[in-house]
């Protein structure tokens, strides 16, 4: 995985998400979750393409389960993009790197 993606936690994700001052895209995720590892590369590209305009950060689901709950996340992956401290978009299921950056660019 990319240096460029970040893993937060339920008692890290007010800080690294929630009050950044970039746009967030969160993927929840979970190690035994086969459409995450596929979608796991086009993080990495996309991490590396929005750096300085755009984090990527990590939320295992198994290990953070109060997160999740917050959102409503009953599937996953399950791809959101905060931006002030608010959902802006939401995507569940992997999906190409052309649908992600088309919902990243509309939402940025």
């Amino acid at each position: 995985m990319s240096q460029l993606i970040a893993h937060t936690s339920d008692d890290t994700f007010d800080a690294d998400v929630l009050q950044s001052s970039e746009p967030v895209l969160v993927d929840f995720w979970a190690e035994w979750c086969g459409p995450c590892k596929m979608i796991a590369p086009v993080l990495d590209e996309l991490a590396a393409s929005y750096e300085g305009r755009m984090k990527v950060v990590k939320v295992n689901i198994d290990h953070n389960q109060k997160t999740p709950r917050s959102y409503n996340v009953r599937g996953i992956p399950t791809l959101m993009i905060f931006k002030n401290g608010k959902v802006e978009a939401t995507q569940i299921g992997a999906v190409s790197k052309t649908q992600l950056t088309q919902l990243i660019e509309r939402t940025i």
